[in-house]
């Protein structure tokens, strides 16, 4: 498939996670009626409460977690395919999971991925985050196909090490997925450019539906979803942080042309270390 129409959606998730599948839902509806084959949610579609003990309170283990029944359910009737950007799951121990679901057109999951790196920062005026505290950081990288295409997995603060982009990309990765819950600060100064950054430096597309707004929790984030191309221009953005839906139809044939035009990919080094250095 040379072209593939595809849709993202920007929510403000809150605490009530049977409130953000039926908004979720909604939104899925109205990107769907668009023509969009691929539509994406943003990290933590069904739940954003940064109080981590009421969090758990809610979350269930995959197999009771009502929200993947909801969404495959959603996928089949409107026969696409649903990324849904992560949901936060129960896992063995006290941590839990934030995991992609990719679901294909009749209901079946195709894929999951699970967050490879944790949040923790500190931002400055009382702003910090500590993911690792409650969840498990994923340990694999994940291609998969949806309506013809090669599908990288990532969420949100992953998309700050390159390296898993690249890696993505050589095993063969046309598009680029990063769902994310973006803070204001950070997106206002990186959002932009890092997601610029990792589609130049693979020569892929880039999908990043976000969450955004003032929500229930108190968080705030930074919305401004956005479709990427691989020469590193910007297809489509949303200039807010509302709910919304944005859409594209995205050039395949794009994707090996950067890529033959700079070969960057094919062009690594196995450089030795500073301390393997001959110093004078």
């Amino acid at each position: 498939m040379a072209r593939l129409d595809v849709a993202l959606v920007q929510m403000r998730s809150g605490i009530d996670p049977a409130a953000n599948i039926a908004a979720a839902t909604d939104l899925i509806r109205k990107a769907a009626a668009t023509g969009a084959r691929l539509v994406a949610t943003p990290e933590t579609t069904h739940l954003v409460q940064k109080d981590a003990a009421e969090a758990l309170k809610v979350m269930h283990a995959p197999e009771t977690e009502p929200a993947i029944p909801a969404f495959a359910a959603l996928a089949k009737e409107l026969g696409i395919s649903l990324l849904i950007g992560s949901l936060a799951v129960r896992t063995a121990g006290r941590k839990a999971a934030n995991r992609s679901f990719l679901f294909a057109p009749d209901g079946g999951l195709v894929a999951t991925y699970d967050k490879a790196h944790m949040f923790d920062v500190g931002l400055g005026q009382g702003e910090t985050y500590r993911e690792s505290d409650n969840y498990r950081a994923g340990d694999r990288l994940v291609v998969a196909e949806a309506e013809g295409a090669r599908l990288g997995l990532s969420i949100c603060y992953d998309v700050r090490f390159a390296y898993l982009y690249r890696r993505l990309a050589q095993a063969g990765a046309q598009i680029l997925t990063v769902p994310s819950a973006f803070t204001r600060p950070t997106g206002r100064e990186h959002w932009e450019v890092l997601l610029r950054a990792r589609a130049i430096e693979t020569g892929s597309y880039v999908l990043a539906p976000a969450q955004g707004g003032l929500h229930e929790d108190g968080r705030r984030t930074w919305g401004h979803s956005m479709i990427v191309g691989p020469w590193g221009d910007i297809v489509a953005t949303l200039e807010d942080d509302e709910p919304g839906v944005l859409t594209a139809s995205l050039d395949l044939t794009k994707v090996e042309e950067s890529r033959r035009r700079i070969p960057a990919l094919t062009h690594d080094r196995d450089l030795q270390g500073p301390d393997e250095m001959t110093r004078p």
